[in-house]
């Protein structure tokens, strides 16, 4: 029986936090017994908390992910304060961009990309709890600015990954060679990102006039 109340809750989060630092430095490799010690708790607990690894991990990259979740609420609530599709949208690319390019976060995707070939199931819990959630959060954000008048979308699956590939996609193809963007260009594949998703995607009172 997994333990209950305050006290294993705050056991529980150290195990996880420790076991997130543990395999973003060393890998999935990084021993139980290492991060029960980081973590100032018994093996035993870890695992009356966590049956495996595999399953400690999958929660590693839940919180992560969550993080994530959370930070996209957050911005659709200030979506909802602002009149203008293009600093709305920009707002939304910049905030995705400095989450996706987060260390930890990276470090945990190449992980579980690193591992896919002996723990399958870690992808597929990934892609669940990561990427899959962050699309649909994405699409009821980019719906909210539908049902204002500010954009005008057919099929928001389409937009949802073409929003992504203009704004964050290249950012992860980095760092999957761990590297980064220049800051400059990380701005303008934002600005320009988003005017080329407008140019598609946004409503005609809402575009920018073309100069004859």
């Amino acid at each position: 029986m997994t333990p209950t109340g305050k006290r294993a809750e705050r056991s529980r989060q150290a195990i996880v936090a420790a076991a997130r630092e543990l395999f973003v430095s060393e890998g999935f490799d990084a021993g139980m017994d290492l991060i029960a010690s980081r973590a100032g708790v018994s093996k035993v607990t870890v695992y009356n908390h966590f049956g495996s690894k595999e399953e400690l991990f999958t929660e590693v990259v839940g919180q992560a992910m969550g993080e994530a979740h959370t930070t996209m609420a957050e911005l659709r609530a200030r979506l909802a304060e602002t009149a203008d599709a293009r600093e709305a949208l920009l707002h939304l690319a910049r905030a995705l961009v400095e989450a996706a390019t987060d260390p930890s976060r990276l470090a945990l995707r190449n992980l579980v990309t690193a591992e896919l070939r002996r723990f399958p199931e870690l992808g597929e819990a990934y892609l669940t709890r990561g990427p899959a959630r962050s699309a649909a959060d994405l699409g009821e954000a980019l719906g909210d600015l539908c049902e204002r008048g500010r954009l005008e979308i057919a099929d928001r699956e389409v937009a949802v990954v073409q929003f992504f590939s203009l704004t964050i996609y290249p950012h992860l193809i980095a760092g999957t060679i761990g590297s980064a963007l220049p800051g400059d260009l990380a701005e303008r594949l934002v600005t320009e990102g988003v005017e080329l998703f407008l140019a598609r995607y946004g409503a005609v009172s809402g575009r920018r006039s073309t100069p004859a």
